[in-house]
């Protein structure tokens, strides 16, 4: 087995750095889209209590339907490739963003926004100096929650011929080859582990104020 895996590398190392390159550009590509939609949107209707329901409820109900469904659902719309790919793995990551943003803003503490109003600052500095980093750490958590699921969930997209390290898993499913098993899904696992560790380490730079 491990001389398989070795071989593996040896023989087709360039085509395993393609296959990871594209899975890491589809997940980029997938999250940066999601926080565009879902950060803004968390942001406009966490006011109301009406319409931050609606948007938790509805995004919701997205988390429990399978990405493969979803998939299988826009390839009479969108075809097969990156497109559909994209567009599944921005709804799948669209929910925990979403709702991590309205509940960090709905829950900001009241005391600290007194007293931003106190001091005289107005909506524009109130939001960027006083609701936006008191937010940031509940909304960067569920950007890391997306980001994971993002990473583990785009290994379907291969199924519709949009790459990524999911090529190897269902070509081992397919030859009955465990080491092609092994380096895929080892290699997802590995870099999910990455990402959560850079992401941690993002927060931490970004936070350091409130440890000084």
């Amino acid at each position: 087995m491990i001389n398989d895996i070795i071989g593996y590398f040896q023989k087709s190392g360039s085509d395993y750095l393609s296959l990871l390159w594209g899975h890491i550009s589809i997940s980029l590509l997938s999250l940066l889209i999601a926080m565009a939609i879902a950060i803004p949107l968390g942001i406009m209707v966490y006011r109301s209590k009406i319409a931050s329901v609606i948007a938790e409820r509805g995004f919701g109900l997205l988390r429990i339907v399978p990405s493969l469904a979803v998939l299988i659902i826009l390839i009479p719309i969108m075809g097969t490739g990156v497109l559909p790919s994209v567009t599944a793995l921005t709804i799948l990551a669209i929910p925990a963003i979403l709702i991590n943003t309205i509940q960090a803003f709905r829950n900001l503490s009241p005391a600290m926004l007194e007293a931003a109003d106190g001091m005289g600052m107005s909506k524009t500095q109130s939001f960027f100096r006083v609701k936006l980093p008191l937010a940031f750490p509940l909304m960067f958590a569920g950007i890391r929650t997306a980001a994971i699921e993002i990473i583990a969930s785009a290994t379907l997209a291969s199924y519709i011929g949009a790459g990524g390290l999911g090529d190897l898993i269902f070509t081992g499913l397919s030859l009955m080859r465990t080491s092609l098993l092994i380096i895929g899904g080892g290699s997802v696992a590995i870099l999910s582990l990455l990402t959560g560790l850079i992401l941690d380490l993002i927060y931490k730079r970004i936070t350091r104020y409130q440890r000084a």
